[in-house]
């Protein structure tokens, strides 16, 4: 049993595919293998897989008609046999000795995955950054190097990354948790993620940031395409996990009003061609939310301006009269925004003034006694 299968999803990322197949080719760890799953590319990716794979007969590669990522994804997982599994994404870089820092590390712990760091590369600037997001400083300063599950870190949940390639996998306990990738859907890696988390009875967190994340404009999650409605289902198929295991309750307020702060999120990063098909997503869902048992459970627990946004969309007849309310809605939390800090200096002038106060008539006070 070789020790690691590293599964790579190919779509026409012909420009980045070389640097990404070296990063892993050049492994420290060298007993792996490289499954290769190409999704129907129309440009040179195919060539350049085959080009590697008749030089390292340590490559498998896939070709198949366009499926999506996730179909690309769950194909390799099923034919892996390592002991490991690492997923990696076509178009990033994964540092030299990740793969065997984190076999060690999972041997030496005996657990289901280990848990490590990444860093944003900015194509556009060349800048490589280190965001809490991917860095999880929080959370390493919480778990040091002890054996973790999802239980002992409540408070720093969702500070987790859910990219699947920041983590090297058990590949048995990823068959025996049934985890896979929602198919047909983008940002699928989220419903994937708590999947395992909930399953995961050790985890470790190594601190190391061994994979470098590239960001530029042409990217399925940064480009604002048609796909981005997508959001929509990936939120709804996250509550119905936590659902599932038996967590919801628990996290409901946070999971109504990541719900809401997302679904705006991708909006107002699609471009607007797509917006009205956006629009009409984001109408039927809601409306259906209107019409649930829970939606009185969701007013209770969801934030103002989040209930002002919701309604802005189930209020509105077009896309037209949905701005002008998601406008006024953007207003108002502004202004209560400003309430709140006007509010805030205004406490700490007073606080300052009485400290004055209490500098001038405590020596004043002491000199009187002194003088009876």
């Amino acid at each position: 049993m070789v020790k690691v299968s590293v599964v790579i999803p190919v779509y026409n990322v012909e420009d980045f595919l070389g640097e990404c197949l070296d990063s892993i080719v050049n492994q420290t760890l060298d007993d792996i293998e490289i499954i290769c799953v190409n999704d129907g590319s129309t440009d040179k990716s195919l060539d350049i897989l085959n080009d590697y794979a008749s030089r390292d007969d340590r490559f498998t590669v896939i070709d198949q008609e366009n499926g999506g990522h996730a179909v690309a994804t769950n194909r390799g997982m099923k034919l892996a046999k390592g002991k490991y599994l690492f997923l990696m994404d076509s178009d990033d870089i994964l540092e030299l000795t990740a793969l065997e820092d984190t076999y060690k590390l999972a041997e030496e712990k005996d657990v289901d995955f280990v848990l490590f760091q990444a860093i944003n590369y900015y194509m556009d600037t060349g800048e490589y950054v280190k965001k809490e997001n991917y860095s999880m400083n929080a959370l390493a300063d919480y778990v040091g190097d002890r054996v973790f599950n999802y239980r002992d870190v409540k408070d720093y949940l969702f500070d987790i990354s859910v990219t699947p390639w920041t983590k090297l996998y058990n590949r048995e306990f990823i068959e025996r948790s049934g985890a896979s990738f929602p198919e047909g859907l983008v940002f699928e890696d989220n419903v994937f993620f708590w999947e395992v988390l909930f399953n995961a009875e050790r985890i470790v967190f190594l601190r190391k940031h061994l994979f470098k994340r590239r960001w530029y404009s042409t990217s399925s999650t940064t480009s604002g395409g048609k796909h981005f409605v997508d959001s929509i289902a990936v939120n709804n198929l996250i509550i119905k996990r936590f659902m599932e295991y038996g967590l919801f309750e628990e996290y409901k307020q946070y999971l109504y009003n990541k719900k809401i702060k997302l679904v705006f999120m991708r909006y107002n990063r699609t471009k607007d061609e797509f917006k009205d098909y956006f629009y009409e997503k984001m109408k039927e869902d809601f409306t259906k939310m209107l019409n649930h048992e829970r939606y009185d459970d969701f007013i209770q627990n969801a934030y103002q301006y989040n209930k002002d946004r919701f309604e802005s969309v189930v209020k509105s007849n077009n896309r037209e009269e949905f701005e002008i309310l998601y406008e006024n809605a953007a207003l108002r939390n502004r202004n209560r925004n400003l309430e709140k800090r006007v509010a805030k200096l205004s406490r700490k002038n007073n606080s300052i003034l009485n400290s004055r106060s209490w500098e001038v008539t405590g020596p004043l006070r002491t000199v009187k006694k002194m003088l009876k």
